[in-house]
């Protein structure tokens, strides 16, 4: 019974964490890509990042765009001091190279992700893509919402921050 609760508990919290994103995808998507991580407030680590890198333009851009998107708590896995490093504008080449690597031209919906064993990013290297309990798996990171629509794009999230190889 207690696992029940806890199992229920943790599907409203995480719903109310995303439901700006359920809610994007009920309506015609005005946003681009970045408005809609901004907005969301999940994605605070991924804007910084973004910004840094001089990113914001180009995801603001007319795309269209598939972005796998790492939430904050995605890039709270990176070890200790990773994140500031990467932010040093020293690094920007390197944070540039890890950014794109989450971003794939062209809107790739989940019906069609998961026909793909893997997909060419802007950075140039190969995202793997596979199936695994059910879930669909970028490299290591699994995809925990999918298909969130913007008017550039897609977004689908995921907990990790996937790096090139």
């Amino acid at each position: 019974m207690l696992n029940k609760i806890l199992t229920i508990g943790a599907l409203l919290m995480s719903s109310l964490i995303f439901m700006p994103l359920a809610q994007a995808n009920s309506h015609v998507m005005k946003k681009d890509i970045v408005d809609v991580a901004v907005e969301n407030g999940s994605f605070t680590t991924l804007v910084a990042a973004l910004k840094a890198a001089e990113l914001v333009d180009t995801l603001k851009g007319k795309g269209p765009f598939t972005v796998f998107a790492p939430t904050d708590e995605a890039f709270a896995k990176l070890p200790e001091g990773t994140l500031e490093m990467l932010l040093m504008p020293e690094n920007k080449e390197q944070l540039v190279s890890i950014l794109t690597y989450h971003v794939v031209a062209g809107k790739v919906m989940a019906k069609d992700v998961m026909k793909l064993d893997s997909a060419t990013t802007i950075q140039g290297q190969d995202v793997m893509v596979h199936i695994m309990d059910g879930k669909v798996m970028i490299d290591d990171a699994t995809v925990v919402i999918a298909d969130v629509k913007a008017s550039n794009g897609v977004i689908h999230v995921i907990d990790s921050v996937i790096l090139p190889k």
